[in-house]
């Protein structure tokens, strides 16, 4: 029998070594950034359990919870508010992407010390909603002009926000130009031939890829750390410069993709992809109303990386600033739902997914919801104590590790 801390680190094996330690800090943070983290422990467990009700087959972006929901610019320019991670998404069956997400509601609102019986209203909320848009057949999609209240004040506040803003977050101005800025907390550097190689392969990208922005070259590249699940995989931050305009200048980063921690609990037989890659940008592409401007992929030394501008509009929803305002919550766990319900029926039909006509029964059958629910309430528990058992084992592996440095 593995402990808790012995199948995290079976499933990030891999990965760097020192980005692996500061993943490990982010997760001791608080149950939901643990949660976050640990996407292969929740479906380890709920198939393990197996006591879901039967489901259709769907897109799902394999790793639902609240944070991945938020804005971005989609490539017609506007602003959305939709899901916004398919790193590991997939071909699976309803009830597992409803079990997460439910989970984390249950979790963010214990980490938010909110009342666990508002927590159950609104996984109730989160269920009947994404029920009621599958009966309907019709997906939605919510960007500020159809937007209502809290969402609408989020959204209408990030479209505000101008593109100089994220370089001057990210950049410095030296005497020999404009450079990605190493004091920032989530840039480092990297050795001289790496840069220069990734360089070259985005200049290349750019000349070839269709989905590349025209007339611009790589200024400057950074590793760069971002997210919870994904911190260990390699993730680079490039500043491009308008070859044509003055002091036009582009921020763009190209993530690792891993293949779906989802994927190895399902006896669902999968598109054959290109690459992990192609299949996060096609099943987003797919999945959302309109998909972020320059979303694509690519192959650098025989690994996947999905590449796409890094957008001040790009932002997740802050619960705490709502977390005593019920008719808000009400607001953005009803919009979650239908976005969730939405992006299965955009993608109905699509390599072997249920079609709209099987989703629509689905959502009129009441009877699944309640044992969803139920899980999801039982399993933040599980989660409670996975969390604890976590804490305490690499605290301790923590303080050998600083024993053995200072022993030298």
């Amino acid at each position: 029998m593995y402990t808790c801390f012995q199948r995290i680190e079976a499933f990030n094996q891999g990965r760097i070594p020192d980005m692996l330690r500061v993943k490990y800090d982010l997760m001791r943070q608080n149950l939901f950034r643990f949660f976050r983290g640990t996407g292969h422990l929740f479906y380890e467990d709920l198939y393990a359990d197996n006591t879901l009700p039967a489901s259709p087959l769907v897109w799902v972006c394999g790793d639902l919870h609240l944070e991945n929901f938020g804005s971005y610019k989609g490539d017609n320019r506007l602003v959305y508010f939709d899901i916004n991670d398919f790193d590991d998404a997939l071909l699976a069956p309803a009830a597992c992407e409803l079990a997460r997400m439910a989970c984390s509601i249950f979790v963010a609102f214990d980490t938010l010390k909110i009342e666990e019986n508002k927590a159950y209203n609104m996984v109730q909320l989160y269920l009947k909603t994404y029920a009621q848009i599958l009966t309907k057949g019709k997906s939605y999609y919510i960007e500020p002009q159809v937007a209502k209240g809290i969402v609408r004040a989020f959204l209408t506040t990030v479209s505000k926000r101008a593109e100089k803003q994220v370089l001057e977050k990210r950049t410095v101005r030296r005497r020999d130009g404009l450079t990605i800025l190493l004091e920032h907390p989530r840039h480092f550097e990297l050795d001289r031939e790496l840069k220069a190689a990734l360089s070259r392969h985005i200049n290349e990208w750019i000349t070839h890829n269709s989905y590349s922005p025209y007339n611009f070259e790589v200024l400057d590249v950074a590793f760069r750390l971002a997210g919870t699940g994904s911190v260990g995989l390699k993730r680079y931050i490039f500043l491009l410069k308008s070859t044509n305009r003055k002091n036009k200048y582009m921020l763009m980063e190209m993530k690792q993709a891993a293949p779906s921690a989802l994927k190895k609990y399902l006896n669902i037989q999968q598109p054959e992809w290109k690459s992990e890659a192609q299949r996060v940008v096609n099943i987003q592409q797919r999945m959302q109303n309109i998909p972020p401007a320059l979303l694509s992929y690519t192959l650098f030394r025989n690994e996947s990386f999905i590449v796409q501008e890094m957008q001040p509009m790009k932002d997740s929803f802050d619960f705490k600033i709502v977390r005593d305002q019920y008719r808000d919550l009400y607001q953005i766990i009803h919009d979650m739902a239908t976005l969730t319900a939405s992006a299965q029926i955009r993608s109905s039909g699509w390599k072997s997914a249920a079609v709209v006509d099987e989703l629509s029964a689905f959502g009129e059958n009441k009877q699944w919801q309640e044992p969803i629910l139920e899980y999801a309430k039982r399993y933040k528990a599980t989660m409670q104590k996975h969390y604890s058992e976590f804490w305490e084992e690499s605290a301790k592996i923590t303080a050998k590790k600083s024993k053995k440095k200072k022993d030298r």
